[in-house]
């Protein structure tokens, strides 16, 4: 117990110090295994079983096919189509930078994907229709994190890795939910941009819309392409990630003529890049976990939370505020690899769904990305936007309300996550 606890001093020290999360994890459990006389060999064997998994193989093409939407130019025409069909509303663009991220949500399935693709758009044409730049981040912010949410999801097929759940099942129980978060953040736009008389973008027009969604045909099937196979059986997620690559690269170099050699040889490196430094958190995590395992911290957090009570409800709601203390300081690959073996067990004691943790735990750890001192999105944003991050910080608390109100309905009502899954998968 001793050294389990000078390992979490170290990690805490390493982190506090700026050191990259994967290099904070990996190095304060190899110190453990080897003042505990574990050779080195055996941590190696133990992050290399934490990558032995071929679901794993989506994460790389999931992130190509997000780069090659940006070069081919499937983010300009989803902001299109959005800004036709709900620019008329009060803040008419801020319900546009939410309805954008919905659509994207469907093919990219990363939070900072959206906030990095779409998010430099979005703030621009905000700012120069006069917006407010607080505003203009904040929504751009908030309006990222759905996208792990709706399938597909990165750290959904993650989850599902570490905790043996159904990818299918998780991605059918992200859509309710994610839809959720989109009209949550729409009426606090709509409640915003009132008090502030922002003006509506532009006036609904049937000719116009048919345009955009004329010109958005090809980028709107992928996402049913993607969801629809997994859902259906068709193919599995690697499988779904792959034939979302196959298909961006095909519209945008035979239909668009937007996708030459160089673009996608810089969508490849950018995905090689970003790739490695998600299986190096996936690995290091997994040591960590297994640091947690040997100490049976699982057993004794079921232990203290069962002491308290035995409400399911209860008992999630308290897992839901170690999550969320744990966003704040741990990148959301790391921390689903490091929580869900800890968690998983107590909430299957009191009969909760897997599935349904599932999501709660991956909306929890969103809101963790719109937080300093990690807040992933909030770097990205302050870069696209040339926005100081501190700004940023502060423009994005107002829009945690929705967000949280939305996660605390899900601890509370099950079922708006289960009702598809169940439908879609009777067992």
């Amino acid at each position: 117990m001793i050294m389990l606890c000078l390992t979490l001093v170290l990690l805490i020290a390493l982190m506090a110090s700026g050191v990259p999360i994967y290099v904070s994890l990996g190095l304060s459990s190899l110190v453990y295994f080897l003042s505990d006389g574990i050779a080195g060999v055996a941590a190696a064997h133990t992050m290399i079983n934490g990558l032995d998994s071929f679901t794993l193989i989506a994460i790389p093409f999931f992130i190509l096919a997000g780069h090659l939407m940006n070069s081919a130019g499937f983010t300009d025409r989803i902001f299109t189509l959005a800004r036709s069909i709900i620019g008329w509303a009060p803040g008419g663009l801020g319900h546009v930078n939410i309805g954008a991220s919905v659509v994207f949500a469907g093919m990219s399935g990363a939070a900072v994907a959206d906030a990095g693709g779409l998010g430099a758009v979005e703030v621009k044409a905000m700012r120069d229709a006069g917006y407010d730049r607080g505003f203009s981040v904040g929504i751009t912010a908030a309006s990222s994190t759905i996208g792990p949410i709706i399938p597909p999801s990165l750290p959904l097929i993650i989850y599902g890795v570490v905790a043996e759940v159904s990818i299918g099942k998780l991605f059918a129980a992200g859509l309710i939910p994610g839809l959720l978060m989109a009209v949550a953040l729409m009426v606090m736009v709509h409640i915003v941009s009132v008090r502030r008389g922002y003006p509506r973008d532009v006036a609904f027009s049937m000719p116009v819309t048919l345009r955009a969604a004329k010109s958005s045909v090809l980028p709107l099937l992928m996402p049913i392409i993607i969801v629809g196979g997994i859902v259906f059986g068709i193919f599995t997620p690697t499988e779904a990630a792959i034939a979302a690559v196959v298909y961006t690269v095909l519209v945008g170099s035979l239909v668009y003529k937007t996708i030459n050699y160089r673009a996608l040889l810089d969508a490849t490196l950018s995905t090689i890049e970003t790739t490695a430094v998600v299986l190096m958190i996936i690995a290091s995590a997994a040591l960590f976990a297994w640091v947690l395992t040997a100490n049976q911290v699982a057993d004794g957090l079921a232990s203290g939370l069962l002491s308290m009570t035995e409400d399911k409800t209860l008992i999630l709601l308290m897992i839901m505020l170690i999550v969320f203390a744990v966003g704040f300081f741990m990148e959301t690959i790391a921390a689903i690899t490091v929580l869900a073996p800890l968690i998983l067990p107590v909430a299957m004691t009191v009969g909760i769904d897997p599935v349904h943790l599932g999501i709660v735990l991956v909306l929890n750890l969103m809101i963790g990305l719109l937080t300093p001192p990690v807040g992933m999105v909030l770097y990205v944003l302050a870069k696209v936007s040339k926005t100081p991050f501190e700004e940023c910080v502060k423009a994005t608390l107002p829009f945690l309300v929705p967000l949280i109100g939305v996660l605390l309905l899900l601890v509370l009502i099950p079922e708006i996550a289960l009702y598809l899954p169940e439908r879609l998968f009777p067992e």
